[in-house]
């Protein structure tokens, strides 16, 4: 272990992995979890290496999901003969019974499990898709019929959309929310986290270091220790990431003094320019998909470049020139952002890194 610190969740100094609840759900996890999309960009060594680093220091709550590539396959090698008191969360971007239950029956074999703790509707962002959900024969009969059957325990939503996730914290069938906040996402502390917590749904925060924009894991955590009943589950890829942050989050420290007049600062800087995925500003007229554009550098840099560059990422590289600059996008951003110019650097950011691949 590179860091020394930690010895199989206890510190040297004393701190033990702080521990939350995830709401009416009633699982206990630790403070951190483990991000599951970088692990597609290791080999299965590493990745069963450093996720079992992560175990040692007392990690509970692993998350990946059905579209990560072989994430789930990667965890699975790793929890193998170390299941017990570990909290495994995935989730399916599936809209029917028949794909979701695929999704589960295929998650299961992968990580080497008959039950999952936590199974996620994935990335529920416009009504249109809630109400497919949870129609007849949508995913949501698929998932409570993977529930009767003990295939799954307990079931969330992820989203960035930040009023429909507002709306569906009142669902009765939901347990668990997962949503950006960071630094510089910070939108959900005034009505979705207080929600949340109203409803009793636990609260697991994505994009912790700003999807991948940030990475000074420092502030971002003692920033996020600030919200002691949040679950935070950083994308990792190395054993010495996950121990910095692990350690960080043990401490319990929050921001003060310089730490936080600099994370201010960095917030006001990277909010000129951060895209929340919030959806406001989209259907483009042309068929661009704008907020995919303007992260595709926060995307490709999490994916390996075989899958970065390829497929859905490659598609949106093809139409980020259809862009005709009429500004409607800019004119709906609720964030004032430089949508066009944006989408633009991104486009030739992604075009000079599939060159330099080969791809």
């Amino acid at each position: 272990m590179a860091s020394g610190i930690f010895r199989y969740g206890i510190l040297v100094e004393g701190r033990t992995m702080r521990k939350v609840i995830l709401g009416k759900s009633g699982l206990e996890v630790s403070a951190v979890g483990f991000g599951g999309i970088p692990i597609m960009r290791a080999t299965e060594g590493e990745a069963v290496r450093t996720i079992r680093t992560a175990l040692d220091l007392g990690v509970t709550f692993l998350d990946t999901a059905a579209g990560y590539g072989d994430s789930q396959q990667k965890m699975g090698k790793a929890i193998a003969g170390r299941r017990d008191g570990l909290v495994l969360a995935t989730k399916s971007s599936q809209r029917t019974r028949e794909g979701l239950l695929a999704d589960v029956d295929r998650a299961r074999r992968e990580l080497g499990v008959d039950c999952i703790d936590l199974y996620q509707f994935h990335g529920i962002l416009r009504p249109e898709a809630w109400e497919q959900t949870r129609s007849p024969g949508g995913a949501m009969e698929g998932l409570l019929e993977a529930r009767e059957k003990g295939w799954v325990a307990h079931i969330g939503f992820t989203s960035h959309a930040l009023e429909l996730a507002v709306e569906l914290c009142g669902e009765e069938v939901f347990e668990t929310v997962q949503f950006p906040f960071n630094m510089v996402e910070r939108e959900a502390a005034a009505e979705l986290i207080p929600r949340a917590r109203a409803a009793r749904l636990g609260f697991i925060v994505m994009k912790p270091l700003c999807g991948g924009q940030y990475d000074d894991a420092l502030l971002a955590f003692k920033f996020l220790n600030g919200y002691p009943d949040l679950v935070a589950i950083p994308g990792i890829e190395r054993a010495e990431e996950i121990e910095q942050i692990a350690s960080i989050v043990a401490s319990g420290a929050v921001l003060e003094g310089e730490e936080l007049a600099r994370a201010e600062k960095v917030a006001a800087e990277l909010g000129k320019l951060f895209c929340r995925r919030c959806g406001y500003c989209e259907p483009c007229p042309q068929g661009v998909p704008i907020s995919t554009a303007m992260g595709l550098e926060g995307i490709v840099k999490r994916l390996p470049d075989a899958q970065g560059l390829a497929g859905p990422v490659r598609a949106v590289v093809a139409k980020a020139p259809n862009c005709i600059e009429c500004g409607e996008c800019e004119e709906k951003c609720p964030y004032d952002l430089p949508i066009i110019e944006t989408i633009k650097q991104s486009y030739e950011w992604a075009c000079r890194r599939a060159e330099a691949a080969g791809c």
